[in-house]
């Protein structure tokens, strides 16, 4: 029996949090991949211009060292505007408010191509033909084109949430108590490192795991739908 010496709740505490971490950082990462993609997609020459200085720059940049000029880069923003308007004490920001935004602004680069791609990848005639028959946009979007586009854009989307999730054990560099973090507090006070990060490593496979039967069932739903539009 695998004996955690009484770190097994606060071990589970941490898994939780890392969960939390991941979830919203995923909304982060999807709404701004979503406003990036539409960027690209337009006429805008200044918008598309912005937008591909975005996603190049995250994605030619290692996640820790844009998490750490994120987080401290941020700090140092926050704490400035608060001095100029007067503000004189030290603001500290929280760490999960800025694990979530790092790791979101970072996977907003990646959701943007696989959206982009996923819209290009879906027959212009699908659209015209819709029109021609005489839906309005909305039924369009809906009954037309979502089913295509997430049918498209799934695998890409699935793999990005895996790297992100597995991407959140970077916040513990930032003094968030997330699952690696506590696991790294046990290991020092048992002196049982391998024990410790072999549960941590378990943890992320069983999430990963989950995640992946999830999306395969995503794929499946959304397959039928194609099917059916």
């Amino acid at each position: 029996m695998l004996d955690l010496r009484g770190y097994g709740p606060m071990l589970l505490e941490g898994a939780s949090l890392t969960i939390e971490v991941g979830l919203c950082s995923l909304v982060v990462a999807l709404v701004l991949g979503t406003l990036t993609a539409l960027a690209k997609l337009s006429t805008s020459r200044f918008l598309r211009s912005v937008a591909a200085v975005y996603t190049t720059v995250i994605r030619g940049i290692p996640d820790l060292v844009l998490m750490l000029l994120i987080f401290f880069g941020g700090q140092v923003a926050v704490n400035n505007a608060a001095l100029a308007l007067g503000y004189e004490d030290y603001i500290d920001i929280d760490p999960f408010i800025a694990g979530v935004l790092s790791i979101g602004f970072i996977f907003g680069a990646y959701m943007a191509e696989t959206l982009r791609g996923a819209y290009l990848a879906v027959d212009k005639g699908q659209r015209e033909a819709a029109m021609a028959y005489g839906m309005r946009a909305g039924q369009i979007f809906w009954r037309v084109m979502v089913p295509q586009l997430m049918r498209h854009a799934l695998p890409g989307l699935g793999n990005n949430w895996l790297v992100l999730l597995k991407t959140t054990a970077l916040v513990s560099v930032i003094g968030l108590d997330d699952m690696v973090r506590k696991a790294g507090l046990a290991a020092g006070a048992t002196k049982l490192p391998f024990t410790f990060y072999m549960v941590v490593a378990a943890i992320f496979l069983l999430f990963t795991t989950v995640s992946v039967l999830l999306l395969h069932w995503a794929e499946r739903h959304y397959g039928k739908a194609y099917r059916r539009a």
